[in-house]
């Protein structure tokens, strides 16, 4: 069900009290209060946070149908599964409205978000059925069968940068182990969240995949609970931290995507156009609020201006508007407090000596932020460590060789992707090796190029475990050897 108000008698004391969740939203009187980052106008309908009773029968109810869930054969837990998705169709012009609503993303990258979310019923979930199937080992002799145990109960902690299309990359392999699912969408897009689980579970059978609303204190919960039995979670590190420390206890697994602060190298044999046009466009995608965004470039020193010039002009052709209207691409920031964030790094930058080659015009009022090009940077700007998650194209020179690319690469706590362009693929690929992170992408914009089989994991701080590619479907269940001295009965 999707909890949209409650009886519930805790909710009397949620009613008594306001408190501040993720990016400033607040909630009173047991409603969160979902804000259109654009128009700063309350969207309807009200949802009720979760309270501790309710969550507790959740958690109850997700243990009790677990059992017979994993008992169903792989097929026909991939065909349910697979009705599910599909069954998304039907609402998706919903999810796209909902979704520009909710965290402003502009509509042609929400429906973006929801076709891909929808076409993963096809090959992809064909992947997640091999990964979960049984391995035959023989000498011809002597057989085992490496076979696959689901955990039981998998809480899944989504995003409101991806709010439909985060869910199913960690909920339907979940699923389809054999385990049962609680999703707690982010709290600042908690309407999302609730109508793509809502179409997913109409095809499962009860208590199956679960809907629980609310703040920190309802993922804490979850997280501490004894009958839960993996966390997995898209968001911030410190976020990712504090989970750590609450599941550490019990050594409960955890699948984390966390920050990312993702290098793009532009060596001078580069392919200078298509350069420039991935580094503006995957700096202010959706604002810049994406995890895997690129957020540092080093350009070679010998051909920086003219890269430079290349980066304005295309910068020019950003516009920043209300999300639904034609033409815009940037949207807003989704909270004053993100904005803020952004802001404050750009300041210093420009402080600390760095040039601001150009800032776009905005909109009065709601939370947009200009999309701004920035060169000179060095290495002690907050720009370069925080992460900054906003329509900014930041970008500072470097001597050419390939030793000061990776290391300044490497230069960061995060390693979630990093990108290098040149038209030397061999060098491309040993700077690539030397880059810690998970994903390096060649002359591309590697999340986006990805064969399907690619899992998608975060060094350093940027992730814990990995989901997405044969090794991320697997992460939801654990192997056991079934070990015969025979050969092994059909």
């Amino acid at each position: 069900e999707i909890p949209i108000h409650s009886s519930d008698p805790d909710q009397k004391q949620q009613q008594q009290q306001k408190g501040t969740m993720v990016q400033g939203v607040q909630i009173i009187d047991g409603i969160i209060q979902n804000v259109n980052p654009a128009t700063g106008e309350l969207i309807d309908p009200p949802v009720a946070a979760t309270t501790p009773s309710e969550l507790a029968g959740v958690i109850s109810r997700a243990n009790a149908a677990q059992n017979a869930w994993s008992d169903l054969p792989l097929a026909e837990r991939i065909s349910l599964l697979r009705e599910g998705i599909a069954s998304a169709e039907t609402i998706a012009h919903e999810l796209v409205e909902t979704i520009t609503k909710e965290m402003g993303k502009v509509s042609a990258e929400a429906k973006s978000e929801v076709d891909n979310a929808i076409g993963l019923k096809d090959a992809w979930l064909d992947m997640v059925k091999e990964a979960n199937e049984d391995v035959k080992l023989s000498n011809g002799k002597a057989d085992s069968i490496i076979v696959r145990d689901s955990l039981g109960v998998v809480v899944v902690i989504s995003p409101w940068n991806f709010p439909a299309g985060e869910i199913p990359f960690l909920a339907v392999p979940a699923l389809a182990a054999g385990n049962t699912v609680i999703v707690k969408p982010s709290e600042v897009t908690p309407l999302t969240g609730a109508l793509y689980c809502k179409a997913l579970a109409s095809t499962l059978p009860e208590g199956v995949l679960q809907v629980v609303q609310g703040d920190g204190s309802v993922g804490e919960q979850l997280v501490s609970s004894e009958d839960v039995h993996l966390v997995a979670m898209t968001g911030s590190t410190a976020t990712g931290k504090r989970i750590m420390e609450k599941c550490a206890s019990n050594l409960k697994r955890l699948v984390l995507e966390l920050g990312g602060k993702d290098p793009m190298v532009v060596f001078a044999d580069a392919d200078l156009d298509k350069a420039a046009s991935d580094a503006v466009s995957n700096s202010v995608s959706n604002a810049g609020q994406v995890c895997c965004a690129v957020e540092r470039i080093y350009v070679e020193e010998s051909i920086i201006k003219d890269f430079e010039e290349k980066v304005v002009d295309l910068a020019k052709q950003q516009k920043v508007g209300m999300p639904s209207e034609s033409g815009v691409t940037v949207g807003p920031m989704v909270s004053q407090i993100q904005l803020e964030n952004v802001k404050k790094q750009v300041d210093d930058s420009i402080a600390k000596g760095a040039k601001k080659l150009y800032e776009s015009d905005i909109p009065t009022g709601g939370n947009f932020y200009p999309v701004t090009v920035l060169s000179d940077l060095t290495q002690d700007m907050m720009i370069q460590n925080v992460e900054t998650f906003g329509p900014v194209v930041a970008m500072s020179a470097f001597d050419g060789s390939e030793a000061e690319a990776a290391k300044l690469a490497n230069d960061t706590e995060y390693g979630l992707a990093g990108y290098v362009y040149t038209s030397d693929l061999k060098k491309g690929k040993r700077v690539a090796r030397k880059i810690r992170s998970g994903q390096v992408g060649i002359n591309c914009y590697s999340i986006l190029a990805a064969q399907p089989q690619c899992p998608w994991v975060g060094h350093k701080s940027s992730g814990f475990g990995s989901h997405s590619g044969m090794d991320g479907f697997r992460s939801f269940s654990v192997p056991k050897s079934l070990v015969f001295t025979t050969i092994a009965p059909e």
